[in-house]
């Protein structure tokens, strides 16, 4: 998510016209309140082609209004990366990935598909671009009759039309070029023996994304457009330029330019063997909607938010992600530290950044066991909450962090420090240590600490519990968050030990030689993973940490 734009409207009652940007695959948590949004939707664009390639096909381009959504239902949110460009002879610019909208039935998944790769010199068939749903890419400035063909835009169909045709490659001597890639409206150029093919032009978007996206025709105005295609390359000539909208420029002796970033500008062509086609640019999802006063905005994802005019107080909750738990006789991961306020100062019109942190992944146990990861860092505007610390390994200590990693199972291995680095009020606790007492045949893994408690210490005859998280009200329903997750031990002596609530996750647990998998903790709760256990044969890995979460509250 990459922004969120709010104004105030007086009539009626307070509601803030918001604007939020998705730059990234994401989840989209619809508001309560509101029952509908309007929409633009750009796959990503295709990837050039290499030695007088074509350009790539821009991503297709979707727009409307009226869209019914349900309030609370969680929307998924994908934005389709750009084609990489050929850097092989013998393959056209890759196709660049669709951007979608999926929700729970009976929604509809609305896809804007990804533009067509251009041809290069050595690509089947006969150096031709690449069909696609969206624009199809230009085809390659070949040394044969009949030139390349430049590919089919909106193939299959689709309706409402998506895109448009590469233009086809020039044979002309000594000036091979390639064709344009086809835009969002209208065909790319086929090239010449003057030049490689312009790509296609691209669409103006709908006046609530006229701050992204590209610029327009002849620069002006400097963004608002989207879904430009590609140049051709030149092998002597002068190289075809992109399409307004993002549209990356041909080359001659160097590599295409890229697309632009979130516009799905296909990727320009190169002009010959010395450079590789540009990579096409990535996608983008626009969503605008009305939302009344005293709205949660819940985020899955990261990106930035920009305050609404007449907005001057948040409340936020900001949880990072939990940390892994440890492999073979593991600690529990640590919880992500745990951030909360209120009447946080905020400022009309500024973007606010957010991150989101993801879980650390569970210790491995091959070629030999480690400690989990460190779970990601959460971040909303000043206010940083650390991710929670990875579980200790057979007889490693727990690493530090938001909450801490409880300590390996054998051999006293310490838990890690929390509330690391140090803020106030504290964002999370210590993870409990493996106990001096224990052994290779009597392993014990701390457990995780949480938001409210330090993880217990390992000692027989039971594994740590992870740490209990603590709960937040702050969208009108109590809900727990970061709980550490729960120590693995030697399988035949303990079960693995329950994680803490708020989503911690329980240690592995197995009663032969086969060691088992520590369980995850749960997504956006910050949850430790739990520690996975040994058996006499085989050491379980370390569940992975649960991605954290980002809420804000307008108080107005």
């Amino acid at each position: 998510m990459a922004g969120i734009l709010g104004l105030l409207l007086g009539a009626g009652g307070a509601r803030y016209t918001i604007i939020q940007t998705f730059t990234a695959t994401s989840t989209w948590t619809c508001p309560t309140g509101v029952t509908e949004v309007d929409y633009l939707i750009v796959g990503g664009g295709g990837g050039g082609g290499k030695d007088r390639g074509g350009g790539g096909g821009a991503g297709g381009f979707r727009t409307g209004t009226g869209l019914a959504v349900t309030a609370s239902s969680d929307y998924t949110i994908t934005v389709g990366g750009g084609g990489a460009g050929s850097s092989n002879i013998a393959n056209r610019g890759s196709k660049g990935d669709p951007s979608s909208i999926a929700g729970p039935s009976p929604f509809s998944t609305l896809t804007a598909y990804g533009g067509g790769g251009g041809g290069s010199s050595a690509s089947t068939p006969s150096g031709s671009g690449q069909d696609s749903e969206a624009s199809g890419g230009g085809g390659w400035g070949s040394n044969t009759t009949p030139a390349s063909a430049g590919g089919n835009g909106n193939t299959p169909s689709q309706s409402p039309q998506q895109g448009y045709n590469g233009g086809a490659g020039a044979t002309a001597n000594p000036n091979r070029v390639g064709g344009g890639g086809g835009g969002g409206s209208g065909n790319g150029a086929a090239g010449t023996g003057t030049g490689g093919g312009t790509g296609g032009n691209g669409v103006q978007g709908p006046s609530f994304a006229s701050a992204f996206g590209g610029a327009g025709p002849g620069g002006s105005p400097a963004t608002g457009y989207f879904s430009g295609g590609g140049g051709g390359g030149a092998l002597t000539a002068n190289a075809g330029a992109g399409g307004y909208g993002g549209g990356g420029a041909g080359s001659a002796t160097t590599n295409g330019t890229a697309g632009g970033t979130n516009t799905g500008g296909g990727g320009g062509g190169a002009g010959d063997t010395t450079g590789n086609g540009g990579a096409g640019g990535s996608g983008i999802v626009i969503l605008k909607y009305q939302a009344p006063s005293q709205t949660v905005f819940t985020f899955k994802g990261s990106g930035a938010w920009v305050c609404p005019t007449g907005v001057t107080s948040v409340d936020y909750l900001v949880v990072a992600g939990g940390g892994g738990g440890g492999g073979g006789t593991g600690g529990g991961g640590g919880a992500g530290g745990f951030r909360t306020g209120t009447s946080f100062s905020v400022t009309a019109g500024t973007a606010y950044t957010i991150t989101v942190g993801a879980g650390g992944a569970g210790g491995v146990v091959s070629p030999s066991t480690a400690n989990g990861s460190n779970g990601g860092n959460s971040v909303f505007s000043t206010i940083t909450s650390n991710g929670g610390g990875g579980g200790g390994a057979f007889n490693l200590a727990g690493n530090s962090g938001g909450s801490a990693g409880g300590g390996g199972g054998r051999t006293g291995a310490a838990g890690g420090t929390g509330n690391t680095p140090n803020t106030s009020p504290s964002q999370g606790n210590n993870g409990g240590a493996s106990l001096s007492g224990n052994t290779s045949a009597t392993g014990h893994g701390g457990g995780g600490g949480g938001a409210s408690a330090a993880g217990s210490s390992g000692d027989a005859p039971s594994n740590g519990v992870g740490g209990n998280g603590t709960a937040s009200s702050i969208t009108g329903t109590s809900t727990t968050y970061a709980g550490g997750g729960g120590g693995g031990g030697y399988s035949p002596v303990a079960a693995g030990a329950a994680g803490g609530t708020g989503g911690g996750g329980s240690g592995g647990t197995n009663s032969g030689p086969g060691g088992n998998a520590g369980s995850a903790g749960l997504p956006n709760t910050g949850g430790g993973g739990g520690g996975g256990d040994s058996g006499s044969v085989n050491n379980g890995v370390g569940g992975a940490g649960g991605s954290g979460i980002v809420i804000i509250k307008i108080n107005q």
